[in-house]
């Protein structure tokens, strides 16, 4: 997976850049093996520059696979928390759309089986 890093007015100090590349290594198990074309666009910000309480860091994860974009944006009081929550709510998206598109091949399945069973009654026991 490729990451594009952004952060606006914030200074990415190590700590923070670590944390980020293991929290976006927990969600490659969930993506396709293999797939070189999977591009995640992450920005952190500090929302205002005046505010020092409160929701002021905001994380946005826009990932990019073959056919399929998810973004997701959160704002919390630590960028820390920040990206916890937009890693939960990216992987949430990725998770309803694997189990999305199982659930169709299954049901696609049952149906031809289904067809083959009406078309061929005496193979039925």
């Amino acid at each position: 997976m490729k990451i594009n890093l952004k952060a606006t007015n914030l200074t990415l100090t190590p700590p923070i850049n670590n944390y980020l590349a293991e929290k976006l290594a927990t969600l490659e198990k969930l993506l396709p093996a293999g797939d070189e074309s999977v591009r995640a666009d992450v920005e952190l910000a500090r929302v205002t520059k005046h505010h020092r309480q409160g929701e002021v860091f905001k994380a946005e994860i826009n990932l990019h696979l073959a056919g399929f974009n998810c973004y997701a944006a959160e704002t919390a009081e630590e960028p820390y928390a920040a990206i916890d929550l937009v890693r939960d709510e990216i992987a949430r998206q990725i998770k309803t759309r694997t189990e999305k598109r199982h659930s169709l091949l299954r049901r696609g399945g049952r149906r031809i089986k289904n067809m083959l069973r009406r078309l061929y009654p005496w193979t039925r026991r």
